[in-house]
């Protein structure tokens, strides 16, 4: 790796052992930073604090661990002892967070405000506040499936019927697939599939019109300051109605369509004025279902599918962009 002349930058995380070194796009995204000569920290959200009006982090610098036998890819380990710091000091933070999207979360976020007044802060907080991944796509009804957002059984029904007898519950703060479910007319589960959905009548679910290019996997694809840089296919495991990886989804070679690039022609620019740099679109079929702002990921699949390698990758592209964001 270079020397260490660039600069610290400090990454909003999870707990480093829950980073999967052949998987994790953040995992990337920090070999990358010391490839390029930039000095990486990591905090979780415990480690933020403000002080008056500044904004402070118990940084842990990183490094890379010993080479495994298998060949496998170096975990990433402290580097010392957290040092307090302030926000200011580093050029760039960047909120790699997982969701929930929970209070934590959400304060997280008003301590990146006041970051942002000091330094460069990636994505926007505002913008991670704002934008549910489940229904901004609202703002572009002419590129998404027929979607929803019900509580009322009634209405569930109601809507089922309209949607053809089948249709996809989403819990309105899910992430990962998880608690992803389909409901279908004449299924005799169905009143329990509705109370599981919404808390018997107490939360919201997401409702989306049935695809049903759905068996063959859904399109990720990876934005970099509004434009396209990558995509990857995740295909469902056998008898297996999500396509995430975390539910064992498969990453397949994929290439973007003439629809795949109208929608990211609509979409980037909103996404580029909200300040969401690296933001993941899931597609399927011809409709846009998900703009994922909250550390999407799918950047070693990128890499690996298509071979590449130095400044070709998606982390190498990602730290070009924030470059020139800093250089401007």
């Amino acid at each position: 790796m270079a020397n260490s002349t660039r600069g610290d930058v400090l990454l909003v995380l999870d707990p480093l052992e829950q980073l999967n070194p052949a998987g994790d796009s953040s995992y990337v995204m920090i070999t990358e930073a010391l490839r390029r000569g930039y000095r990486p920290f990591a905090v979780q959200l415990g480690g933020l604090s403000l002080r008056n009006d500044s904004a402070f982090a118990s940084a842990t610098p990183l490094a890379l661990g010993p080479t495994r036998e298998s060949g496998a890819p170096p975990p990433l380990v402290a580097a010392g002892p957290p040092e307090r710091r302030s926000a200011g000091d580093f050029r760039v933070i960047l909120m790699r967070k997982d969701p929930p999207l929970d209070s934590d979360f959400i304060t997280a976020t008003w301590w990146l405000d006041r970051a942002s007044a000091e330094t460069l802060v990636l994505n926007e907080p505002s913008g991670l506040r704002d934008l549910s991944e489940k229904l901004a796509i609202l703002e572009f009804p002419s590129l998404i499936p027929r979607t929803y957002m019900l509580r009322d059984r009634h209405d569930l029904r109601e809507v089922l019927a309209e949607l053809g007898g089948q249709m996809i519950l989403k819990p309105v703060y899910g992430y990962g697939g998880r608690g992803v479910l389909i409901a279908r007319e004449n299924d005799p589960n169905l009143s329990t599939l509705f109370e599981l959905a919404t808390d018997d009548g107490a939360e919201w679910t997401i409702v989306q019109e049935f695809v049903p290019e759905a068996s063959r996997g859904d399109k990720r694809i990876l934005l970099i300051d509004g434009e396209p840089v990558g995509a990857v296919l995740r295909v469902p495991a056998s008898g297996e109605l999500r396509n995430n990886f975390h539910m064992g989804g498969r990453p397949a070679l994929t290439d973007l369509t003439p629809r795949d690039r109208q929608i990211c022609a609509r979409v980037g620019p909103f996404l580029r004025e909200r300040g969401q740099f690296f933001v993941g679109l899931d597609v399927l079929g011809d409709y846009l279902t998900e703009i994922n702002v909250t550390s999407p990921t799918g950047m070693q699949e990128v890499n690996k599918l298509h071979g590449l390698r130095g400044d070709e990758t998606m982390e190498a592209k990602f730290w070009a962009g924030i470059e020139r964001r800093l250089e401007s």
